[in-house]
């Protein structure tokens, strides 16, 4: 991809070396210094450290705010983009779920942090927009890779820290490090009080939480009819409502609220004021129907489900999901694990199988269940979630986990359409 950038002796950048030529630099990254040679033998006009061209996409004239943390980035990236534009601001956010701008979406899903000379293009159109503030989800392979090179943070937020991404860092005390990296300097921080995985460096540390004592702390709450508390902030004490359901999600608007007011000159109960107007992220504890009960969720690691089956405890639950191929294996038995636990019936299916055996994805799941009984096995997601559905009575509430909003699932390299949501419409003719 080149970017044009006026006023330059060149007139493109990229850090494809296939697409230099005379006219286009090649933007050198930690990511791409290996095809150095590559861009020279394709005539690149100058070889150019991505650094040094930070100032020309207006990195420095816009306020970044980084979230980062196992699970939560999306909601409470959405929620301070939801909050700041209800304050009078305007904003740009990218993440997961692709590019918004003052509450317009400007591209599609993309990878959870972008290459870092896409995120530099973002930024570009945000401060052309008149954006005052840039929030990003930060992946902790965006952290080893060096994706957010180049970039000082207004703010960096921690949401948590749980097993994921084993596949590519190997150990937890591998991911662990490379999330606490994100928090080694000076700059302002955002920390959750509650995560005892946290380690950080204490200077301009804020920190939020509800079991411990922190600079903002949720002092009371009630989960009745989505969810409401009152925050403490030095001598302010400030009650807020929200649509969003589960004790998770306490900690999300925690997050949410605390960098809000932390970025900002509005005051605490301003903040607390706009909480109630954000709905909650799509595949996000999303109720598809009400009779039957039935909920999407993205959650895709054994803390994530263990958070949205707690949230839902009160009910008794018929649970589908699977887990993604050529992905951390250790994971699978805790999630099965997790599931069995929590769920009246489980059915174990494929998520996004990609280049693996579906049955050994589910074997793997299946190490975790001792009592197999109110197990079933059932490869075709569509028919697995019709199972559910053609079982469920009464109160019982069907939650399908692991895709949430996405709207294929993978199976070798293709994309194949599918959606959670639309199946369960079709089945039930809503």
């Amino acid at each position: 991809m080149k970017i044009e950038l006026p006023n330059q002796a060149y007139r493109y950048v990229t850090e494809n070396s296939q697409e230099c030529d005379p006219q286009t630099a090649f933007v050198l990254t930690t990511q791409n210094e290996k095809y150095l040679d590559d861009a020279k033998a394709n005539s690149a006009h100058s070889i150019i450290k991505i650094k040094d061209i930070a100032a020309l996409f207006g990195v420095n004239k816009i306020k970044i705010i980084g979230i980062t943390g196992t699970n939560g980035k999306t909601t409470t990236a959405s929620a301070i983009y939801s909050f700041l534009l209800d304050l009078g601001y305007k904003v740009a956010m990218q993440g997961t779920r692709g590019l918004f701008m003052n509450d317009e979406v400007v591209e599609g899903k993309t990878l959870t942090t972008p290459s870092v000379l896409n995120t530099y293009r973002h930024i570009y159109q945000a401060v052309a927009a008149g954006c005052e503030y840039f929030i990003m989800e930060v992946s902790s392979h965006a952290i080893v890779q060096k994706r957010i090179e180049g970039l000082t943070f207004e703010l960096k937020v921690l949401t948590n820290i749980t097993q994921d991404h084993l596949d590519y860092h190997k150990t937890l005390e591998e991911y662990i490090a490379v999330k606490n990296s994100f928090f080694r300097d000076e700059g302002k921080k955002l920390i959750n009080k509650d995560e005892p995985k946290a380690r950080f460096n204490f200077k301009n540390t804020y920190t939020y939480g509800i079991e411990n004592p922190a600079t903002y702390r949720l002092m009371a709450y009630s989960l009745n009819d989505g969810s409401s508390g009152i925050i403490q902030h030095f001598q302010e004490i400030v009650p807020f409502t929200a649509s969003l359901h589960g004790f998770f999600n306490l900690y999300n608007l925690m997050a949410a609220i605390s960098a809000t007011d932390l970025i900002t000159d509005k005051t605490l109960e301003e903040v607390c004021d706009v909480v109630d107007n954000f709905a909650g992220v799509s595949g996000r504890m999303e109720q598809v129907c009400a009779a039957p009960n039935v909920i999407v969720d993205f959650a895709h690691t054994p803390d994530g489900m263990q958070q949205v089956l707690n949230a839902l405890k009160e009910k008794e639950l018929l649970v589908v999901f699977g887990a993604g191929g050529d992905r951390d294996t250790t994971k699978r038995p805790l999630m099965g694990r997790v599931a069995a636990t929590l769920a009246k019936k489980v059915y174990i299916t494929t998520d996004n199988p990609r280049h693996e055996d579906p049955e050994a994805i589910i074997d793997d799941i299946l190490e975790g269940i001792e009592d197999k009984q109110n197990v079933v096995i059932e490869l075709n997601r569509k028919r697995a979630i019709e199972m559910a559905l053609d079982d469920q009575e009464g109160e019982e509430v069907v939650v399908i986990l692991g895709k949430g909003d996405e709207n294929y699932q993978i199976i070798y390299d293709k994309k194949l359409p599918f959606d959670d949501r639309e199946v369960v419409r079709e089945l039930l003719q809503i």
